[in-house]
């Protein structure tokens, strides 16, 4: 907020001590609408009236239409209408003035008298002021104007003043109650978000049956111009101003011909999605087309179709498709030539040339590099200079190619198309929000670096239940210098406040940060009873213990919340924590039933019902978003498939888990398991070995003592050393118990110590070992191994050493803790020396001899000419080891990377003694995102598991 007159600062600091924050919830400005009345302020509400709202009648018809919407948000909040009236004469006292420079005769008359300074605005793109002018005209103390350089900025402005107010964008979408209050005062000074960074934002709606299509057509009869008003003042109050439209079997111009009208009133820039071109849907040469879908054969139908396309378009505001991909958003025939392909692109300009009677260069055109079209633009294709390159990821949120650093600019620049959901390989994921914002803003303002800033557009599904990140990327998009590393903490914070108040904002804050987080470790049509282990590093009852503790934050919170908060925090924070914490405890439920099956266990029966119940629960919690949420409003929304998948297409129904139930012996029999094996007692000949304590760690190992029959037994524990700790000594079995054996390092003897449990039970004895590691930690530095591994969260390095970039931690970003990569992200690469970027991690060994180093990394696609983005990395002095984080990709390791949410490099080392070691991580590349760092000795061996061993103790 810049403010005009230097009076106001006593004001400012008035309100301060009053306790009233100038920040504003909403997520993309300050606050200049307070509830404190004061001389230089304007009353927009008080003392029971409401200023009243002029607009010319010669401007826009959507800046009219969108100037009643707020007259209608003025009057949720404050129970007063507003009065609407036509000239400045009508005007009494307090008027709120909206207009466009140049189109509205109010505004430019203010302008001609001085004021206002519409040197602000002019030849400006979308941008707004907000600002108080007294005495603008007889008879009128205050006037507060809201100016736009064109339309869509002054449809910001008001949609803005709304969501000072307290109107949220999700009022609709997401049934965010609007705050009640009675007095509303604009502070003095003028209000501007300025113009936006990247000049078109916007959204895809894609994938969208049976969910958003049956919603629409309960709701609306269909994908009309009343379901599109929605979607129009949606992507409008979150300064968007670009849509695909719904394209499955849907014709945007043709389902409804006012849908274009309305985009062209409401001043939402119209676009076809990446293998539609020249604005005809897919859908629509299904319909009416004549002949195949391949221009080497049918030229001349299709270019009656595109022509008909283009007539249709008129003058509305579109950024034109141009290419050609398969029918059916397919590859073209295999082997098609970049000579065909650029004909067509030369065919298509000739048509919009000759039917818009411009020059070429006056229309907005793009042309997507989507899967193999990128791969005629590496092999040398290329496209005119005025058409905006749209970039693209590879359908899972990493960003498959970027602008050389040295490239000459384009006139029509660059653009991204990302994804926030997606129907394909390795898998389908539309069913719940998967996405974390910190991934987001890396990849996005890697593309923001290399100067790609022409569009930005996502692929949101259904709309819902990607609000949140929908609404984050396009306020990156707004400006995504705003948001960085630092500060995403915050946003989090702000959407919370925007949307729930001050109702325990931090905490609804810290759930939608975690639940993202969990969901994103894998895709839930990813998961599967093998996804989690249940047998090592506690990793399956970490998982359901991080799910259950976001439950009972989130349930204490729904009990606590204004009942008219309940049905948008539902959709928003409770039903994707219930429904991902049950998907999840499903799975684990299946795991256990499958391997206590194998052993026989009798809690395997008791498993296999688990699974009936939580499968059932799933579709309770659907049933409830269908049917009770706000009166049955969102029937049909979370009716995506999520359980069962076998490949990259869903089963057609939820497909519930196979489990086994066994017939149980009529009698007791004793059977015994240990943590990290799979293995039981007396099945297995092998010695039972639990793995070695460190004192450095000080964990708990359990052992599991079952029952294999109907009738329960009595069991003992004696150990043979007092410094051997167990939970429970005796009792009585019916299924299981878990015994955990800990350590007494007081009492344990110091140096490595072997020792054991004896557990008897129904006339049985088992002898369990229990090795020790009593270590002396003063000459220790850093990570201590433990059971031969080190592992190492990315972010607690010992030392960073930077240059003329930085190393730059990322917190929450991927599956456990938080990721480092270098910042700024527009560099060449760095050949390493001494002064290069590294991180230091200081180990302590117990052992020599070699060492494998697997680095987890976020998967991140070589989005450049390089060979491939590489690092170095080193033990010590030796030589640094450079890695081509690319150099294996294929479709097999693509697929793996973008299943597991994370890719790992494994390089091998050697030591020539045990004790304390340095590891040297260097940085060459931009752009990589370290995570995690295991390290393997040869006598230690990673246990299998999704999520790698947890992080090792750490000397400091």
């Amino acid at each position: 907020m810049r403010l005009l007159k230097s009076p106001l600062l006593p004001i400012i600091l008035l309100l301060f001590l009053l306790g009233i924050s100038t920040k504003s919830y909403a997520i993309n400005g300050d606050k200049y609408v307070v509830n404190k009345a004061s001389a230089e302020n304007f009353p927009l509400a008080s003392k029971g009236k409401t200023a009243s709202i002029l607009v010319s009648a010669t401007d826009f018809p959507g800046v009219l239409k969108v100037a009643g919407h707020v007259e209608n948000d003025l009057f949720k909040v404050t129970n007063i209408h507003p009065k609407q009236i036509k000239t400045l004469s009508e005007a009494t006292d307090y008027v709120v003035i909206i207009g466009t420079i140049g189109k509205s005769e109010i505004i430019d008359q203010l302008v001609r008298e001085g004021k206002i300074d519409a040197t602000q605005l002019q030849g400006k793109w979308e941008k707004f002021t907000t600002q108080i002018v007294d005495n603008p005209s007889k008879g009128i103390k205050k006037a507060l104007i809201i100016v736009g350089s064109d339309k869509r900025g002054t449809i910001y402005g008001m949609y803005d003043l709304s969501n000072q107010i307290g109107v949220s964008p999700w009022y609709f979408w997401a049934d965010v109650p609007v705050k009640k209050q009675s007095e509303l005062h604009v502070l003095s000074g003028i209000h501007s978000n300025g113009e936006p960074k990247v000049k078109y934002r916007g959204i895809f709606i894609n994938d969208e049956a049976p969910a958003l299509s049956g919603w629409a057509f309960d709701t609306y009869g269909g994908f009309n111009a009343k379901f599109y008003d929605k979607v129009f003042e949606l992507i409008l109050r979150m300064k968007g101003n670009y849509l695909w439209p719904s394209m499955w079997g849907r014709m945007f111009y043709v389902d409804d011909p006012q849908n274009a009208v309305l985009a062209d009133e409401y001043g939402v820039v119209m676009g076809t999605s990446h293998h539609e071109p020249l604005t005809r849907a897919h859908a629509e040469w299904a319909n009416l087309g004549k002949g195949k879908w391949d221009f080497s054969t049918n030229s001349e139908n299709l270019i009656s179709f595109w022509k008909e396309g283009m007539k249709r378009m008129g003058n509305t505001e579109t950024i034109v498709t141009v290419g050609m991909r398969g029918d059916g958003d397919e590859p073209m025939t295999q082997g098609t030539a970049i000579d065909l392909l650029e004909n067509i692109v030369k065919a298509q300009r000739e048509i919009i040339k000759e039917v818009t009677k411009k020059p070429i260069e006056e229309t907005p055109q793009m042309w997507a590099l989507y899967k193999e079209v990128q791969d005629y633009y590496d092999k040398g294709m290329r496209v005119p200079d005025d058409i905006t390159l749209l970039l693209c990821d590879d359908n899972w949120g990493n960003i498959r190619k970027l602008p050389e650093l040295n490239a000459k600019p384009r006139k029509g620049g660059y653009g991204i198309y990302y994804h926030f959901d997606y129907v394909g390989g390795p898998r389908n994921y539309k069913w719940i929000n998967t996405n974390q914002i910190e991934r987001t803003w890396e990849q996005m303002d890697l593309a923001y670096q290399y100067g790609v800033d022409k569009i930005w557009i996502v692929n949101v599904g259904d709309i819902k239940p990607m609000e949140f990140p929908t609404e984050f990327f396009l306020d990156l998009a707004w400006n995504p210098e705003k948001w960085n590393a630092g500060n995403l903490d915050q946003y989090y914070m702000q959407w919370a406040k925007e949307n729930f108040e001050d109702q325990n904002a931090n905490e609804i804050a810290q759930i939608i940060k975690l639940y993202t987080k969990y969901n994103s470790r894998r895709k839930p049509e990813l998961l599967n009873e093998k996804t989690y282990s249940i047998t090592n590093y506690s990793e399956a009852e970490t998982v359901l213990n991080d799910y259950k503790k976001l439950v009972e934050k989130a349930n204490a919170i729904n009990t606590k919340l204004k009942p008219e908060y309940k049905d948008a925090f539902y959709q928003l924070v409770l039903f994707p924590v219930l429904a991902s914490a049950n998907l999840n405890e499903l799975y684990v439920a299946t795991a256990k039933n499958q391997l206590y099956a194998n052993q026989g266990r009798a809690s395997a029966n008791s498993y296999a019902k688990q699974v009936k119940e939580l499968f059932q629960k799933d579709s309770l919690l659907t049933n409830y978003y269908h049917t009770k949420l706000a009166n049955g409003k969102w029937n049909h929304m979370m009716v995506q498939t999520h359980i069962g998948y076998t490949s990259w297409q869903e089963p057609k129904n939820n497909v519930i888990p196979e489990t086994k139930s066994i017939e149980l012996l009529n009698k007791a029999e004793v059977g015994i398991a240990i943590e990290a094996s799979e293995n039981w007692w007396p099945n297995s000949a092998a010695e039972i070995v639990l793995p070695t304590y460190n004192s450095a760690e000080n964990k708990s190992y359990f052992v599991d003592v079952f029952n294999r029959g109907t009738m329960p037994f009595d069991f003992k524990i004696i150990a043979k050393d007092n410094w051997i700790k167990v939970s429970k000594s005796k009792g009585k079995i019916n299924t299981e118990e878990r015994i955990l054996i800990s350590i007494d390092w007081k009492k344990a003897p110091k140096g490595d110590t072997k020792s054991q449990i004896t557990i008897s039970a129904n006339n049985q004895n088992f002898t369990v070992i229990v090795n020790t590691k009593n270590i002396d930690l003063k000459e220790v530095k850093g990570f201590v191994e433990n059971n031969g591994l080190v592992s190492i969260e990315a972010q607690h390095y010992s030392r960073a050493i930077n240059s003329e970039v930085k190393w730059t931690v990322i917190p929450n970003i991927g599956r456990t803790e938080s990721g480092v990569t270098l910042k700024p992200s527009n560099i060449q690469s760095i050949e390493i020396s001494e002064k290069s970027p590294r991180l230091e991690y200081d180990i302590h060994l117990f052992q020599k001899g070699i060492l494998k180093v697997q680095a987890y990394f976020s998967p991140t696609i070589n989005f450049s000419t390089r060979e491939g983005l590489k690092y170095g990395i080193a033990i010590d002095d030796e030589k640094p080891q450079i890695i081509n984080f690319n150099e294996k990709d294929s479709d097999k390791t693509w697929n793996k990377a973008v299943a597991d949410n994370i890719k790992i490099i494994t390089s091998s080392h050697k030591i020539e003694s045990a004790g304390n070691h340095v590891l040297k991580f260097y940085g060459i590349d931009p752009a990589l995102v370290l995570q995690k760092i295991v390290i393997e000795t040869e006598s230690g061996k990673i246990l299998e598991s999704y999520l790698g061993p947890p992080e090792s103790f750490q000397k400091k």
